[in-house]
């Protein structure tokens, strides 16, 4: 890379001295005088600066109101602009009706192929804003993943068209409330989307009360920031939620017709969100609205290491001392998808107790120690560290044999098993006794229940 000689001129005049500055000196100071030789290079006229284009304008400051309600005007008309291009249900069934009539092929399974030349057809019959979709690069693109050498199917060709027309809409309808318009959505602005779609939710409006509404928005919006901002810095990319797969999952629930199974899966249904809801309130046992160390110990199986616990207060949001649902929610979403490399890291936080972005062999053993409490509360056979330990290396594989990072751990593809291992009892159990069979589900199901008396948790809870 070439330097620029005047920056060079400049340094080569630089003078440096290590004697200490006077008094008077430090009072005469200038700080806009050093500052002055560089201004004077910017502003030198250069052949580039007629050629190269300004690249970047910053968006106004806050204090510009006229600015910022010009800005936001131009970026609401462009968006509408975008929604014109869109193809409507209309568009798409004539579309589909011009593909179907120039078919070339049906083979004996039904299957409608069209080759290159009647494509060409079609694209000089369809509208102007549906040969938009419909392009020779998107053939050709086709025609690489076919079984059928020159042609492509047909509904490869409309299931594309449909896929980007609703990729488009899902973009410029979250882009409405991206009002930095830098292509980001913050957690409000998140917040707000939701609100104004519930009533679209053909699965939510119908059931959801208004005083619960806020709670529901809130466990809407957790997963979205959870999967999508693992760093915590506050915004999210439209890109990534289109990309997800969240969004997607989120406007299933406008069917009003689907199985009891797909709301056990789908985070964003009500059955669902009304469980974590009331896992929580189950929890909260004194009904202060927050979560204690001692209350969250009785979550899922109610065999979470101390150890473990005392370092989600440590490294988690808390206030005075004690968990809240958004918190609460962080939690849930990390130990259910703990194989998910946003939950791992997550929980490897908590686990790097020196924050040195690895885990030694003493970091396993302090863990350990609360799997070796409850071992010794049910009168267990005691396991040898050193032997755990061992068998932890093995499965993680790490570059360095003494550390394992959290790149390690993503990397191994065995991460949720050695994490489980490390703070939970019950799933520490399973792992030692995998190898018994039949004999395991039975001790370990009697050791719960034992845990369950010694913590003195209701049995019900469990069955």
């Amino acid at each position: 890379m070439e330097i620029d000689p005047d920056i060079v001129k400049e340094f080569e005049e630089l003078e440096v001295s290590s004697n200490k500055p006077s008094e008077e000196e430090l009072k005469n100071f200038d700080e806009d005088s050093l500052l002055k030789p560089l201004n004077d290079i910017n502003k030198a006229t250069h052949p580039t600066y007629t050629t190269i284009p300004k690249f970047f304008h910053a968006p106004p400051s806050p204090s510009n109101s006229l600015r910022q309600s010009l800005r936001k005007e131009a970026h609401s008309l462009f968006l509408q602009k975008r929604s014109q291009d869109l193809l409507d249900n209309e568009e798409l069934n004539s579309l589909w009706t011009i593909l179907e009539k120039n078919c070339t092929q049906v083979t004996p399974l039904g299957q409608q192929l069209i080759g290159y030349d009647d494509y060409l057809k079609v694209m000089k019959t369809i509208s102007p804003k549906s040969r938009k979709y419909l392009t020779s690069r998107l053939f050709a693109k086709l025609q690489c993943h076919s079984g059928y050498p020159g042609k492509v199917e047909l509904i490869s060709i409309f299931n594309y068209t449909m896929r980007k027309v609703w990729l488009t809409q899902g973009r410029i309808g979250l882009s409405f409330y991206d009002d930095v318009g830098q292509g980001f959505l913050r957690e409000i602005d998140m917040e707000n989307y939701i609100i104004d779609i519930i009533p679209t939710l053909a699965q939510i409006s119908s059931c959801v009360q208004p005083s619960f509404q806020s709670f529901y928005v809130c466990t809407v919006v957790k997963k979205f920031f959870f999967f999508l901002d693992p760093l915590h810095t506050g915004r999210i990319r439209i890109r990534d939620i289109l990309a997800s797969g969240l969004l997607t999952e989120l406007l299933e629930l406008r069917d009003e017709e689907s199985s009891k199974e797909s709301h056990e899966h789908n985070w964003f249904s009500m059955p669902s969100v009304l469980t974590v809801y009331g896992n929580y309130l189950n929890l909260d046992k004194d009904h202060n609205g927050m979560l204690s160390k001692q209350e969250l110990a009785d979550y899922g199986s109610g065999t979470l290491t101390s150890v473990f616990l005392d370092r989600v207060f440590d490294e988690c949001r808390t206030f005075d001392g004690e968990m809240d649902y958004k918190t609460f929610l962080d939690f849930v979403l990390a130990l259910d998808n703990r194989h998910e490399p946003q939950s791992l890291h997550y929980l490897f936080r908590i686990l790097d107790v020196q924050h040195k972005g690895y885990l030694t062999v003493q970091t396993l053993h302090y863990f350990f120690k609360g799997i070796q409490e409850q071992i010794r509360a049910v009168n267990a056979e005691a396991v040898n560290f050193e032997d755990l330990k061992d068998e932890i290396f093995d499965m993680v594989k790490s570059k360095d044999p003494c550390k394992i990072t959290l790149q390690d751990l993503i990397n191994c593809g065995q991460a949720e098993t050695v994490v489980s291992i490390l703070i939970e009892f019950h799933k520490f159990w399973a792992y030692e006794n995998r190898e018994e069979g039949s004999f395991c589900p039975f001790f370990l199901f009697f050791f719960i229940i034992i845990s369950f008396i010694l913590f003195s948790l209701p049995l019900p809870f469990l069955i």
